[in-house]
């Protein structure tokens, strides 16, 4: 019995794709038996790439089912199947992430119609879906959607079951659970992994480390490693021989460790990261009507930044939502070009700052605001956050605008004099990677609280 699917994906970064759509043909080998097809709520934004591709967009799914409430369905219809699919391993590692998120082990034997097409149909021009069912003579309406693609590739399955009587080629092709084949030690070394969020450590046979990473999910994430096809993944695996963990309690640590660790031991692997992780900052200046601008420019240590990013794409996506939040002018933050009034002020969303209509002092305040939020220059505050068990928290210190360190204190014990903090903080390099990490990480997380506390107590 087979399992024919096909599934459309938001697109974005490898093992954090979302399901969109999905169609699986029950196929005994002669009729298809039953079927399933449904848009999911993938609970995550489209690549705009995809939804060109596929003509499905995020308004299309905010009604339909998450994948949860049809896990059940796809279980039944695939039970004691072979799950065939065009490019079988995208849809087959696709469908696993997915029931990885909810706790259950999905695992089938594959096959896949490129495959099985290259031995029964070779030499053919293009072994894509839709070349290779037009040069056969197959119908395929719908490309790119589900369905369509589904049922083209039953139409297809069906020719080449019937190319290959002796059904021999076929066994031969059908494949396991990859996680079952891999090599022992691989194996043993996930196994080693705890589920939490730390830092991993990668060695070779001589104790070199050739990779540092972080994860909210260690395990998981040296699974991806260990079952991954791309280059870097298979020279990793070729490689390691013993991986050491230090589990952190929350993201920012982690972040803050790897980005230091990664400084100092410059691993093989982990060349991208060796370099500065920002490229473009915010600063701001008066203008001649006396008016405070934010402007984008890149990263420059002479200057001094409100705070940093790692794209100019990034940078300009925050200004303008800073500007929307606090009422500034488009004009005034280089967002929007005019001799006269900024494209907010005809929408009553800017005072009028850009024509001189709102007193600088006035707008200013509001700049200030942002500022003194988003910018810990010459401040002493302490960042408290999730520990690594739940009666412990732990602690990022910045003392006169400069990141000090990270400790862990118990949930009763008092941090804010200096010479406790001094006692529990390991002390860490201080340079724009770990601001932009922070500054970066408050933007866009919550943290437990943020306390500020006098040097001279």
């Amino acid at each position: 019995m087979y399992a024919i699917v096909d599934i459309e994906t938001t697109g974005g970064k490898y093992n954090e794709e979302g399901i969109t759509e999905i169609a699986i043909y029950r196929y005994d080998g002669q009729d298809i038996v039953d079927q399933f097809c449904s848009l999911v709520n993938p609970e995550r934004p489209i690549q705009p790439f995809v939804v060109n591709l596929t003509g499905i967009n995020n308004a299309m799914l905010r009604q339909a089912p998450k994948f949860f409430e049809i896990a059940k369905r796809i279980v039944e219809i695939t039970k004691d199947c072979v799950l065939v699919a065009h490019n079988a391993q995208f849809d087959y590692r696709i469908m696993c992430t997915e029931f990885e998120r909810l706790g259950y082990p999905f695992e089938k034997q594959s096959l896949c119609t490129v495959e099985l097409s290259k031995k029964l149909i070779p030499d053919q021009p293009s072994y894509s879906l839709g070349k290779l069912t037009r040069s056969l003579g197959i119908p395929l309406s719908d490309r790119h959607r589900a369905q369509g693609d589904a049922l083209a590739t039953v139409k297809l399955f069906k020719l080449l079951l019937d190319k290959d009587s002796e059904k021999s080629i076929v066994k031969n092709l059908i494949r396991h659970d990859p996680k079952k084949q891999l090599e022992p030690k691989l194996l043993d070394l996930i196994a080693s992994a705890p589920t939490t969020t730390g830092v991993y450590y990668m060695h070779n046979k001589d104790g070199d480390i050739i990779y540092i990473g972080k994860s909210k999910n260690l395990k998981k994430r040296l699974t991806q490693h260990f079952t991954g096809e791309q280059r870097k993944a298979k020279k990793i695996q070729l490689e390691v021989a013993d991986v050491h963990f230090e589990v952190t309690g929350n993201e920012l640590i982690a972040l803050l460790k790897e980005s230091e660790e990664i400084k100092i031991h410059k691993p093989l692997y982990n060349r991208a990261l060796r370099k500065t992780l920002f490229q473009y900052q915010l600063t701001s200046s008066i203008d001649n009507h006396g008016y405070i601008n934010l402007q984008i420019e890149k990263s420059d240590k002479r200057k001094k930044a409100i705070t940093t990013f790692t794209s100019f794409q990034q940078a300009k996506s925050v200004l303008f939502r800073i500007t929307e939040t606090y009422s500034l002018c488009q004009k005034l933050n280089g967002l929007y070009k005019s001799t006269s009034s900024c494209f907010l002020h005809g929408l009553d969303n800017c005072h009028g700052a850009c024509v001189q209509q709102e007193d600088p002092e006035t707008y200013n305040s509001r700049v200030k605001e942002f500022i003194n939020k988003n910018s810990f220059s010459a401040e002493n505050i302490l960042i408290i956050d999730q520990g690594r068990t739940v009666d412990e928290r732990s602690v990022v210190a910045i003392e006169n605008g400069k990141y000090k360190g990270f400790g862990y204190f118990h949930l009763n014990f008092q941090i804010q004099r200096p010479e406790v903090l001094q006692s529990i903080i390991r002390p860490m390099q201080d340079n724009r990677d770990a601001q932009h990490i922070i500054q970066s990480y408050l933007r866009k997380h919550k943290v437990l609280k943020i306390l500020k506390f006098n040097t001279e107590d």
